[in-house]
Order: structure tokens, then sequence, then C-alpha cells
């Protein structure tokens, strides 16, 4: 073997190739050039699949690639043999690589027939472009799929979850709410509903709704026609009783079927607070008249009192005479005592507050009524638990727990129980409701109850009303509960009655509770003897007799006076005259400018001069009107010589206390 590979390698016998090509150059180099060149490209091809091989791991058939190196390195290496033999004859050598290069070959083609299926079924760039726009459509198509049944989940959870609201709704609704169909059968009946008219929902459900308004309101041909065309109405309860209502309706259609929704909702209350707002603009506006009559009622018996006094201090020779001016003097203030009452149901009465023990009250009050009121007349007192104070005047309580307990005697005949309770009690806004006036608070409570006749309805709505009185004539003035209701108002609470014929009556007082932060108003001096004066008193009083009745007076008690008929007047009377020692007043005068802008212009002029004001109303309503002070001192119309005198001395008092 080895004898076969020496004399295959021995070159000596043999001529170069060149001398085939008798050492053509052209010819030579042509061969050259060319060889050189397909070795260089066949070497140059290893190299990349060797490259793509080892970048790319993830091809298949690696091994197929490194065979194809091999069998062109090859073929390459033949290309260089042939430029080498053509100056050396090294023939052995390259049959030896040519026969190397044949096996390669041979090796190569046989490994790449078997694999050729398998390689077909490596899909193209093309094919894999096609695959990946298909499942690129394909995931749209998903995508869209998923995106349209996530829509059709968001719609269902939405219309549940609006179903689920609009249930709470009409669950949870204050007002009733009915669904009708065409024919007016019930198919929806909420609670609210179940609590108007007293039924159950399934008692209704697929029931004409005429069952829920009474025969006078539901017509035969079409009971239901309130429901569906709304507005006020009558609704018909289990039980038999009505009550009103209001309709609001609504109609739409439901798979082509007109169907009503129904709004009820309870009058009951607003038309309650209605007539309780039409009872107190009716007594408002009677009590406005019944001031003003008042007011200048109390200018005449101003005027009356005043002379008669006067009159009966110049008769003090002749006692019959001086009689008939005392007469006179004491049928003025029977007048006044009537006006008073007329003011007090009007609230212009002037109120002294102060703090009381409605405990106490009520226990002298007892001592007192059992010298007053019949033997037959058994009276009891009750207390609730704690210290019980109340805010009002004191005088004005007592006349009016005296009044309430004389009507209750009348009204008892043949004897009977008085009682006198009091307590502490607190109006909240739903017990308010029926009196809308009434403020929300807690309150001292009087309350005056018999057992005796009672009254009808239609008599105890009108009970406070002034002048009104079921009495016998010449037994009552039909003022006693009128002063109890506007001393009630005028103080900042409220009175109500209760009465059944029969069975007797309660009258309610309540009154504001005590405030400890709170001055208690001083009652006015009780001194019989008029105090006197010197000073120079400005009166300003536009009505010519009251105003010549008031200087006559105050000059009889030794003052020097000054007059004038209206601010104005007044004003160039200050400027004027220096010695002016006190303005008195009258608060409600015509020109413009009333005793309180009088008052404030005065003190500009002349700083510190003392006010005295008068009228026929009371100082809580004219402060409303005006810019008065709390402090002010008013003396009320008509009033005795006595009270003129002290109100007069007050006011001059009042002016030397440094502010």
């Amino acid at each position: 073997m080895w004898a076969f590979f020496e004399r295959l390698l021995d070159s000596s016998m043999f001529s170069p190739h060149g001398i085939c090509l008798l050492w053509e150059p052209e010819l030579i180099w042509l061969h050259v050039v060319s060889d050189a060149c397909i070795a260089a490209a066949y070497f140059s091809i290893p190299f990349a699949l060797a490259i793509l091989v080892t970048k790319r791991r993830d091809l298949k058939f690696g091994w197929v690639y490194w065979a194809f190196a091999i069998f062109i390195l090859a073929c390459g290496l033949t290309h260089v043999l042939s430029i080498y033999t053509l100056w050396v004859p090294i023939y052995g050598i390259e049959g030896i690589v040519k026969a190397a290069t044949a096996v390669a070959s041979v090796f190569t083609a046989a490994a790449l027939w078997p694999l050729l299926p398998k390689i077909l079924t490596i899909p193209s760039p093309f094919e894999l472009r096609q695959v990946q726009a298909a499942l690129e459509e394909e995931e749209i198509r998903s995508r869209d799929a998923t995106l349209l049944l996530q829509q059709v989940r968001d719609a269902q959870r939405a219309m549940r979850e609006s179903v689920a609201r609009l249930t709470a709704i009409v669950e949870t609704a204050v007002d009733g709410v009915i669904l009708l169909d065409a024919q007016d059968r019930i198919l929806l009946f909420n609670p609210a509903c179940e609590r108007l008219f007293g039924y159950r929902a399934d008692e209704v459900m697929n029931q004409n709704v005429g069952m829920l308004m009474p025969e006078a309101d539901a017509a035969p041909e079409r009971p239901g026609r309130h429901f569906a065309t709304g507005g006020e109405a009558v609704g018909l309860r289990k039980d038999g009783t009505t009550f009103p209502m209001d309709l609001s309706v609504g109609e739409a259609r439901q798979d082509g079927e007109l169907i009503f929704v129904g709004i009820v909702h309870d009058l009951t209350a607003r038309k309650l607070t209605e007539q309780q707002l039409q009872q107190a603009q009716k007594m408002e506006t009677v009590g406005q008249l019944s001031g003003g009559i008042a007011h200048d009622f109390n200018n005449l018996l101003t005027v009356i009192i005043g002379n008669a006094e006067h009159l009966s201090e110049q008769l003090k020779a002749s006692p019959d005479l001086r009689r008939f001016a005392d007469d006179i003097c004491q049928s003025g203030e029977r007048g006044a005592e009537l006006t008073q009452r007329l003011l007090a149901f009007s609230r212009r009465q002037l109120l002294r507050p102060q703090t009381i023990d409605c405990r106490s009250l009520l226990d002298s009050m007892f001592k007192l009524l059992k010298r007053t009121l019949r033997e037959d007349i058994e009276i009891r007192t009750s207390s609730g638990p704690g210290t019980i104070l109340a805010f009002a005047d004191r005088a004005q309580l007592e006349s009016a727990v005296l009044n309430l307990a004389l009507n209750a005697q009348d009204a008892m005949p043949s004897g009977g129980h008085l009682t006198l309770a009091t307590d502490l009690v607190t109006i909240d806004a739903d017990d308010g409701a029926p009196h809308p006036e009434v403020a929300p608070g807690s309150y001292a409570l009087i309350a005056v109850t018999d057992d005796g006749e009672g009254m009808t309805r239609e008599v105890a709505a009108r009970a406070f009303e002034p002048f009104f009185t079921t009495k016998e004539v010449g037994k009552g003035s039909g003022l006693g509960l009128s002063m109890v209701y506007g001393f009630a108002k005028q103080s900042g609470g409220h009175v109500s009655i209760y009465s059944e014929a029969g069975l007797g009556t309660m009258v309610r007082i309540y009154l504001p509770r005590a405030n400890t932060g709170r001055s208690q108003a001083e009652l006015p001096d009780g001194e019989d003897t008029a105090p006197r004066g010197y000073e120079t008193i400005l009166i300003v009083e536009d009505d010519p007799f009251v105003r010549s009745s008031v200087i006559r007076r105050v000059e009889a008690l030794g003052y020097r006076v000054v007059a004038a008929v209206n601010g104005r007047d007044a004003l160039r009377q200050l400027q004027s005259d220096p010695g002016i020692d006190l303005l008195f007043t009258d608060i409600v005068m015509p020109g413009g400018m009333s005793g309180w802008e009088l008052a404030n212009q005065a003190r500009r002029v002349r700083p510190g001069l003392p006010v005295l004001f008068t009228s026929g109303y009371a100082l809580e309503t004219l402060v409303e009107q005006g810019r008065a002070q709390a402090q002010a001192i008013v003396l009320t119309k008509p009033y005795r010589k006595v009270e003129l005198a002290q109100r007069l001395r007050d006011a001059l008092a009042a002016a030397v206390v440094p502010s």
C-alpha cells in the first residue's frame, strides 16, 4: 500500500502541465487567474456557512451545512492544485484531492436527496408572511369578539345595576309609585303605596286602580281616569278612610303596549298646614284691625280719664259733683281694660317679661282660685319633675290663668274638676307641623283642664276670635280667650285648645323657657303719691285733644310745658329753647317722622336729652317698626296721673346715669 502511494506521489517522471500549454504566457495566466478566482470563491463559501451555522443554532440539519462546506473547500483546493501543477507535476496529490472531493460530493448528494422532502416542509418567507397575516387577522377577529363579549357583559351589568337602582328608588321612595297597564290594572305597588292605602302589594296586583278611589271619584266608564290624567284627587284606604293626594302621571310604551306611571303624594299635611296658615292669617288680620281700633280708642280714653281726674281735683269742695267725675274716670278705666284685652289679642300690649317659677305661680293661683271659684269646683294642681321656669309677664300670665279658670267654671254649671298643670315640653319640627308659626324648641307648658260641657269643633275653631262668645248677652265680652291667645303669641309662645262636647276642655299655654342670662324686668313703682317736678318738658302730640289734656296734667304736676304738634316743630323748639329738660313724645305720628326718629335727631341737637315715649301700642310691636332701644321708657295709653308722674321722674333719673 505504501509502495502504491510512493509511486503515486513520485512526480519525477511527469512533465508540468505548462508544457502542454507551450508555456504560452497568456494561456498560462488565463488558467492561473481563473483557477485562483474559483478557489477564492470556493474557500469563502465554507466560511460563510460556518458563520451561519454558528450564529443560527436553531437551523435544522446543521450537519448538512458542514458537509457541504467540506465539499466546497475540497473543490477550491483542486483549483489551487491546478495552478500548482502548471509548474510542478504533482498529479498524484492532485488525484488524491479529487478523489476526496468526489467522496465528499457523493456523500453530500446522497445525504441531500433524502432530506429534500423535509427541507421542503420548512415554510418559505412568503408562506410565513401569509401565516402571520392569517394569524393577525384571526387575532383581530378574536379581539373583536372578546371586546364585543365584554361590551355585552358591561351592558348586562349596567342594566342589572340600573334595575337595582330603580328598584331601590321605587322601594324607598317617600311618595307612592303605581304602574298601570292600558286597562288600568295595577302592575307595580311600592311600599309607600302600601303605607298610604293600607293594602299589601299582593292584594292589589292586577286589580283595577279604581279600588283606590272613592265611588264619587271613580267614573264607571273609566275608574282610573285620575291615574291617567293626574292632578289632585281623593285616595281611598283599605279601612274606608280617605285622604287628599296629588298625582303626577307619565306614560310610555312597553312591547307596543301603553303603560302609565303614577306618583302619589299625600297632601294631608299640606292641607292641614294651609288651614292653619289661613286661620293664622285671619287672626292676624283681625288682630291688626282690633289693635288699630284700640290705639285710637286709647287716645280718646286718655283725654276722658285725664279730664275726669282734673275735674275731680277741681271739685273737691263739691262731693256730689266730684262723684260724677270719679264715675267718668272709672268708666274710662273699664274701657281701658277692654282696649287692653284687644291689644293683648293683637299682640300690641306692653309686656314686662321676667323669670317665672311656674310651680310657685300655680300654687299662688290655687289659693286665689279657692277664694274666687264656686265651692262645687274641685281644684287640682300637677307639676312635672325639676324646676320649670318661663320667661313672660307674670301679671299677664296670672290674668290668663284666671280667665281660663273662670271660663272653666262657666262650663261646669253643676260643678266639676279644674286641673292646673305645668311641665317642660319640647316641640320638634313634626310636632309643630300643624302650627307652622311655632318655632321648634323647648317650652314651659301651663295647661288648664276642666270636665265641663266642652265645645264643638266649630266653636273651638273660633274660640280665640275677639268678641266671639257662646255666653248670654251681658255675661261675657268674648275677649278672655283672645287675650290669652295674644299674650302667648306676643311672649314668643303658643296656645292650643282641645275640646270635646260633653267631655271637657284643655287649654295649653306654651311659653319660652327662661334663660338665666336674661334680666328680669322690674315692675313699675306702685306709689300712690304722684311725684312732682319743676323741669321744662317738651310735649309732642299730634292729636289736639290728647295734647291739651297732657299739657294740663303735666302742668298740674309743677312742670313747665312747651308743646309741639309734630317732629319738625319739636326740633325747632329744641333749637330755640335751650331750657328744655325732657322730650315727651308720642311714637306714632303723621308727617314722616316717628317718635324714634325724633328722639335720635333731638339727641344730635342736645346730646344726653332724656326722652319719655308714649303710645297706644306696645313697645314690642313698635320695636319691629322702628329703631327702638330695649331700655326705652314707654308710657302706655291710657294712663293715670300717678303713672305719668312716675314715668317722668324715671326718664329724668335715667338721663343722670352715665351710659
